[in-house]
């Protein structure tokens, strides 16, 4: 266990939690809505500090991050527990454990023996991912504090549902060199209030100023949507993210949308039809995104990485892989435009 870094104390031993937009007041002996964090005597404590429930190594592209020093590998972590709860969650067995069964399991590993195991496996990059890095952002904190000083980049995998506290720490603890987040993937899930509190027990506007203060301390940014069928793949919401992304984040910033399959609880939608992704790409395209992407639809078009101004294929892929590298110092190998990212 550790004392988290955010949270306020209130009145008859509360506490309340400010390390993810749902601010849980949280009475002592109670946990806060992701499960993983416990009032015990008027103090809040991470259940889930230095106790990964998986490590692993992945190719970049797999968080999706296709901007991000393509082709590198990420030391992906992840603890149990989440601050939402999807109905189509892939990997709820780790991230609801906490909600569902009370359990907190995990390896005791301390942030020296993460970056040291993310520098033995020459990994480019930490990933906190595979369940909410907000809800065991205390130890997202001091690992990624080691990285930095090691050269090792840090990616968040995220709903985008913490509070602008925890951008800001990164942001102050990075200084000069800028915030200790250099990158994240941000699931932007709907642009409905009714979607996300009916699907995730949460709401949208934290989402959006997430990704507004991420973009003004520097991070690379890029966008996820998993789009449903009937839930969240109409023309005009679609039109909402890809419009959104344009004037808030920017015409550089990389926009996925991702297939969708029954899981979990979300057992009565149909797999996203491929012609829904092509749908989608090219709204984004015509709203004006340079780079948009079909995820989980392998050997798609759409997954490859196009030159805007001119239109030659630049990163060919194909899942997780690269076939075919068309950049030089970060500019079309035919027509010289700058592409955007970093380490492209």
């Amino acid at each position: 266990m550790k004392e988290s870094r955010l949270y306020e104390k209130l009145k008859d031993s509360a506490v309340k939690c400010a390390t993810c937009a749902h601010g849980c007041v949280i009475q002592d002996g109670k946990r806060g809505i992701c499960g993983v964090r416990e009032n015990r005597g008027g103090a809040l404590y991470s259940l889930v500090y230095g106790r990964p429930i998986s490590q692993a190594v992945d190719p970049i592209e797999k968080k999706p991050l296709f901007h991000f020093h393509p082709g590198t590998t990420a030391f992906s972590v992840a603890t149990v527990g989440c601050n939402f709860h999807c109905l189509f969650c892939q990997n709820a067995d780790i991230s609801q454990m906490p909600r569902e069964s009370g359990r907190i399991l995990g390896r005791e590993t301390s942030p020296e023996q993460l970056v040291k195991a993310a520098q033995q496996q020459r990994c480019r990059s930490i990933a906190y991912t595979y369940t909410e890095p907000t809800v065991f952002f205390d130890y997202t904190y001091d690992v990624a504090l080691l990285a930095r000083q090691e050269g090792i980049a840090n990616v968040y995998v995220t709903n985008g549902y913490m509070t602008p506290e925890v951008l800001r720490a990164f942001a102050e603890a990075g200084g000069d060199h800028g915030s200790l987040l250099d990158a994240a993937n941000v699931d932007l899930k709907a642009f409905s209030d009714e979607f996300y509190h009916h699907q995730c027990g949460a709401r949208l506007q934290p989402v959006l100023d997430s990704l507004i203060l991420m973009k003004e301390q520097g991070v690379w940014v890029e966008v996820t949507t998993l789009v449903i069928p009937e839930l969240n793949d109409s023309t005009d919401e679609l039109k909402s993210i890809a419009e959104f992304i344009l004037h808030n984040l920017g015409a550089e910033t990389p926009w996925h949308v991702s297939a969708f399959y029954p899981t979990y609880k979300l057992l009565d939608r149909p797999r996203t039809p491929v012609e829904t992704l092509r749908r989608a790409r090219q709204i984004g395209l015509e709203a004006g995104l340079r780079y948009v992407y079909e995820g989980n639809v392998p050997g798609s078009e759409g997954e490859s990485t196009y030159c805007y101004n001119c239109g030659e294929c630049l990163i060919k892929r194909f899942g997780y892989s690269i076939e075919h590298y068309g950049i030089t110092e970060s500019k079309c190998g035919q027509c010289g435009a700058q592409i955007d990212g970093i380490g492209i």
